[in-house]
């Protein structure tokens, strides 16, 4: 089984174009958090870390807007900055040797929710003909690899909140094996609307004021929106071709609760992390840095920390455990890609991010949240947790290159 190496990174978020933009705000705790702005009323709720639609939109030609929703466009814009970092030729990225495997929650749900708007309240008589094209979950993969030419495996990872976690590591598997020689993985979502706003406020799992995971007073999560793309190849062939690694990807685990569908269970989060560190070939004691999936609802940190705790044990308290949602969001379909990047810009650094909005200490939530500053830190590896709906759970380990 070969050594996989990252050589690219690319995302989109509320924080900015580009990786730089995004970690400089995670780094510095500085939240992208802002009022929503829609056609519609989204209610009680309305602070999210939103896309600006007109600034999307002047990136593109009016062909490529009317073919795609702004998830298709987030993928697309994140996946040139990632080909770019990582210095492939267009001919060399073309073609069945390179796969494209992306997570999506939800899809098109602006096109769905502005189509079915006008369709049952303002009475048109038809939607759009390209409305399925631009609603469907596949379409940012397949988009994807049409503007680059890529004829292997086009994969859409449809998992809620783990989709880009499990996109990134069926890459890593397909690269391991020789399957493909490189692949271009990772997540999208651009889901706020006002219909998903009221959806979301109707769980009461969004935050009426803000998002501290981990913290004391803890009442919520942040919704937020991005694409976030990595580049990853099997160590032999970037060496080849001289490429840079920016980490390897080192480890892979998932499982499943098969339990409840909304409540989270530390039993199956702890095996997704030890199968993760099993895979990397290392040991709880060699991670040095934890990005949680932290969303700041009481159930999904207190759950967590419970699972943190039977992986590192007596070592947890010591360990730098942040959770980097409140910046940007989250992100669903896109969560485990962006904070993968935060992860692997953590170990570039040497700087563990903070976990801001933090009030005090929880008492069901025994961990080291880095709580609103950062700080330096020495780690050889790293790890980033994602945990969905449906109990799905998904760890990802990388390690310095």
């Amino acid at each position: 089984m070969r050594r996989v190496v990252v050589t690219g990174l690319g995302c989109v978020t509320g924080c900015g174009e580009g990786v730089e933009p995004f970690w400089s705000a995670v780094r510095g705790g500085r939240p992208a958090v802002a009022r929503v702005r829609l056609s519609r009323d989204p209610g009680r709720i309305d602070r999210a870390v939103q896309i600006d639609r007109e600034a999307l939109a002047a990136r593109f030609d009016p062909a490529q807007l009317l073919a795609c929703d702004p998830c298709t466009l987030l993928a697309l814009l994140a996946a040139r900055e990632a080909l770019a970092q990582a210095g492939l030729a267009a001919a060399e990225v073309a073609g069945p040797r390179t796969a494209v495997i992306l997570g999506c929650s939800i899809g098109g749900i602006e096109t769905l929710d502005d189509g079915f708007h006008g369709f049952y309240k303002e009475g048109h008589s038809r939607l759009s003909p390209l409305a399925i094209p631009r609603i469907m979950a596949n379409a940012p993969a397949c988009h994807v690899s049409m503007a680059h030419g890529i004829t292997g495996p086009v994969l859409a990872i449809s998992t809620a909140c783990a989709s880009a976690a499990q996109a990134i590591g069926l890459g890593l598997m397909l690269v391991r094996s020789g399957a493909v020689e490189r692949a271009l993985v990772g997540g999208t979502d651009a889901l706020i609307t006002a219909g998903m706003m009221r959806a979301w406020a109707s769980m009461r799992v969004l935050t009426p004021d803000a998002c501290r995971p981990f913290s004391a007073g803890r009442n919520g999560m942040v919704l937020g929106e991005g694409a976030g793309i990595l580049v990853i190849e099997a160590e032999t062939a970037a060496a080849a071709r001289g490429a840079s690694a920016l980490a390897v990807l080192a480890g892979y685990g998932t499982t499943s609760d098969a339990g409840d569908l909304l409540r989270p269970g530390p039993a199956g989060a702890s095996a997704a992390m030890a199968a993760a560190i099993a895979d990397a070939g290392l040991a709880p004691a060699d991670i040095g840095y934890v990005n949680a999936h932290g969303t700041g609802t009481i159930a999904n940190d207190s759950a967590e920390s419970d699972a943190l705790g039977r992986v590192f044990g007596a070592g947890l308290p010591s360990l730098p455990v942040s959770a980097t949602k409140p910046v940007h969001g989250h992100a669903l379909g896109a969560a485990g890609a962006l904070e993968l990047i935060a992860t692997i810009m953590a170990l570039r650094d040497g700087f563990a991010p903070p976990t801001i909005n933090w009030l005090g200490p929880s008492p069901d939530c025994r961990v080291d949240a880095v709580p609103n500053e950062g700080r330096a830190i020495r780690a050889e590896a790293a790890m980033s947790n994602s945990f969905a709906f449906g109990g799905i759970n998904a760890s990802l380990v990388v390690t310095r290159a």
